[in-house]
């Protein structure tokens, strides 16, 4: 049975359509790897075995009647925990919010997974309230990373990518507003997606407003295809949802068709960014390898300075309005971070956010004009491997704010274009290493096919040390 954790979705579904595994059994080898791993490394907050193994029997009793009802049906999936889970307690790793009042709503993403029959098997860990790119809250305590525990999981979709990286589920869905879905997912070795801005609803909407995705994340880009299938269904509760899509995006990732001619251009470093040498060779290695498989590679940078300094401004005012409902008396309780960031949100101007947002529409458009010659832009996922878990910075960086050492994520909440990691190898302690791909806007197709091809190509084999125990 603990063969079934590894397996991917993808895999998992052929062996309930041929019947050689059921759904019961492959979400109780979830539900015992939880048991086994996560106080080690803390990626649930909260985890329901008694309503996971009722879900789990009424998609067996489905699939012997041969009626799966969706997709998903029967796969073993987890939530971060800022997304509404109708019966479950959404606390976004704060004191602030009692679980005791009704939770009677599913997020979007939550419905359209309980309608493709996703098994859910519990909340994932987020810093409080999904602030910042590391995963550690006041009230849940510190993620581990599944390759090194005393290492960050990343974040803020951290416990999602724990979850995913030790087989505690096939599935998980997280949220990224300045790489909240890629840096987990590139510390911890997996493959997530951060999707064209409004192509997956969100609701209630997000205090950071329109930097907010939300999005899959998995062992395979074959698997974030098959969940953006789900997860783009369109919900009127936002309003700023895209059309749901008219076409698979399974579509040309089965057979694992080539990418000739397909239009890269590399950045190392965007220009300024400085990058450890682990980190570089790995990611020039792959960017050869999709050279090989046909696709025409420039490098180049696509010619914009940090927007640091404007993310920060639209960031920190939507820390401020997270605190904003909250009773001041009790702001002590928070995160001393988020505090701090909120509290200087608090003081921005009406014109100090409407030069940022001009920032932000310049890169658009900067952006915009970049992929009228190239298809993609690739980088690393993250300049560095992960550090010290608990802890908001590097430890001697002179860094005061997390985004300081993720510059390659953030710009692409700011232009709001679909960007994908996937795992390309591991730095000379045994930490993973991200390859970020990113494509024009609503060219999330494109985006995966070419992720695709590479993991077709380049598989990551390595496996987190607590699985070869």
């Amino acid at each position: 049975m603990d063969d079934l954790t590894t397996l991917t979705a993808t895999e998992l579904l052929r062996e309930y359509q041929a019947k050689s595994a059921s759904p019961v059994q492959a979400t109780e080898a979830a539900l015992e790897r939880i048991n086994e791993l996560n106080e080690e490394f803390n990626a649930f907050c909260l985890v329901d075995r008694d309503e996971t193994m009722r879900q789990a029997a009424a998609s067996e009793e489905r699939w012997r009647a041969g009626k799966p009802i969706g997709a998903l049906d029967g796969v073993p999936t987890s939530i971060k925990d800022l997304l509404l889970t109708r019966g479950w307690p959404t606390l976004r790793g704060s004191r602030l919010i009692s679980p005791d009042q009704d939770w009677t709503e599913d997020a979007p993403v939550v419905a359209r997974l309980r309608e493709a029959g996703a098994v859910l098997v519990g909340k994932t860990t987020s810093p409080e309230f999904g602030w910042k790119g590391v995963t550690d809250n006041p009230l849940t305590g510190v993620t581990g990373n599944p390759w090194d525990s005393s290492k960050t999981s990343g974040g803020s979709s951290g416990g999602s990518a724990v979850a995913v990286a030790l087989g505690m589920g096939q599935l998980s869905v997280g949220t990224d507003g300045g790489g909240s879905v890629r840096i987990p997912s590139g510390f911890c070795g997996i493959a997530g997606l951060k999707p064209t801005y409004g192509v997956v609803p969100i609701y209630p909407p997000s205090p950071f407003g329109t930097l907010s995705h939300a999005g899959p994340m998995a062992r395979s880009v074959q698997d974030l295809a098959l969940m953006m299938d789900v997860l783009t269904g369109y919900d009127r509760r936002d309003w700023s949802a895209a059309p749901t899509p008219t076409s698979s995006f399974l579509t040309g990732l089965q057979g694992g068709s080539g990418i000739a001619g397909l239009r890269i251009g590399y950045s190392r470093d965007l220009g300024y960014v400085q990058v450890d040498p682990d980190v570089a060779a790995s990611v020039d290695a792959a960017v050869r390898v999709l050279a090989d498989l046909g696709a025409i590679v420039e490098e180049v940078d696509p010619g914009f300075s940090d927007p640091i300094d404007a993310y920060h401004v639209l960031w920190f005012a939507g820390a401020g309005k997270v605190i904003e409902g909250f009773d001041r008396s009790r702001w002590n309780e928070l995160d001393p971070g988020l505090l701090e960031v909120a509290e200087a949100g608090r003081e921005i101007s009406a014109m100090d956010f409407l030069d940022a947002s001009q920032v932000r529409a310049e890169l658009g458009q900067r952006m915009g004009a970049f992929h009228e010659k190239y298809d993609l832009l690739v980088t690393p996922t993250l300049p560095i491997g992960a550090f010290e878990a608990g802890v908001e910075v590097p430890a001697g960086s002179g860094m005061t704010r997390w985004a300081q050492w993720t510059p390659f994520s953030y710009p692409f909440n700011l232009t709001q274009q679909p960007a994908a990691t996937v795992p390309c190898g591991l730095t000379s302690a045994g930490l993973p290493i991200g390859l970020q791909l990113v494509g024009r806007r609503y060219a999330d197709a494109a985006v995966l096919h070419a992720a695709a091809a590479y993991t077709a190509a380049a598989p990551f084999t390595a496996v987190p040390p607590a699985l070869a125990r």
